[in-house]
């Protein structure tokens, strides 16, 4: 059980007709507070405006908890969208999960610096018509030499089901405290799948010829171009908390997709 009080709630709406007016509707039975304010917040989508959301505040420093209702096409990370006066009934049955991002540190070809975070996956992209070249290390210490690939991506629990799946990796359980390392359409080795690794692992990536085969870095929505060299880890003191109804929760879909065909 959530325990949120539903008087102190903000509503984030995506500027899709139909988000707004699904956030009509709600208007009509709570009286909304400012973001600042709130103790939880609804979010009206799809899982591209939730992502959004929750990057804004971790970069806000201000995270509560979030129940998000599926405006949009798939919605993996949202409830399903049903008439607003159940809506408070709901939130105080709803199940909370904590899930924590990825900190990425990007060094770039000029020796410039990027930091962001990621909830589903950080994927290095090569940006050319040449395949990208990427040694792969873990904890310091060298697990491939070199990967030729279209791309390389780690991905959390959360976002394994996304783009991770779609490059052939491993659904991981919300709970598995694991890692997901996908190749994208590997070149060599040609037969190597990938990796599951610790949570706790520190996975770094290194662009050999950078200037001949230049790679991108993507952490969820955000890009860095010409990078060097990509260090990931877990970032746990910044957890975030997604609100799931009851038999729809995302461990609950987690393991059914596994089972789709």
């Amino acid at each position: 059980m959530s325990g949120i009080d539903v008087t102190r709630l903000a509503m984030l709406v995506s500027p899709t007709d139909r988000a707004q007016e699904a956030a009509a509707d709600l208007r009509a039975h709570f009286d909304f507070v400012s973001f600042d304010h709130a103790e939880a917040a609804i979010v009206l989508g799809g899982d591209g405006f939730m992502l959004q959301t929750l990057h804004h505040m971790l970069d806000a420093g201000r995270v509560i908890p979030t129940y998000g209702m599926n405006c949009g096409t798939v919605g993996f990370l949202m409830n399903r969208h049903r008439p607003a006066a159940k809506v408070a009934e709901r939130l105080l049955k709803a199940r909370p999960f904590a899930i924590a991002p990825l900190r990425m540190e990007a060094i770039a070809q000029d020796g410039t610096r990027h930091v962001a975070c990621a909830i589903n996956e950080v994927s290095l992209l090569r940006e050319t018509r040449q395949t990208a070249k990427i040694e792969i290390a873990l904890d310091g210490k060298v697990r491939l030499k070199e990967l030729v690939c279209d791309g390389v991506l780690l991905a959390t629990p959360a976002g394994s089901t996304a783009y991770n799946l779609s490059a052939n990796g491993p659904i991981l359980p919300l709970d598995s405290q694991l890692l997901a390392l996908t190749p994208i359409s590997p070149f060599r080795p040609r037969r190597w799948s990938g990796a599951v690794l610790p949570e706790r692992s520190r996975v770094t990536f290194r662009v050999k010829e950078p200037a001949k085969r230049p790679v991108s870095v993507v952490a969820d929505q955000r890009e860095f171009r010409d990078v060097a060299e990509v260090h990931i880890e877990i970032a746990r003191e910044d957890q975030l908390m997604l609100l799931f109804d009851p038999g729809h929760a995302l461990d609950d879909r987690i393991v059914a997709e596994q089972f789709a065909v």
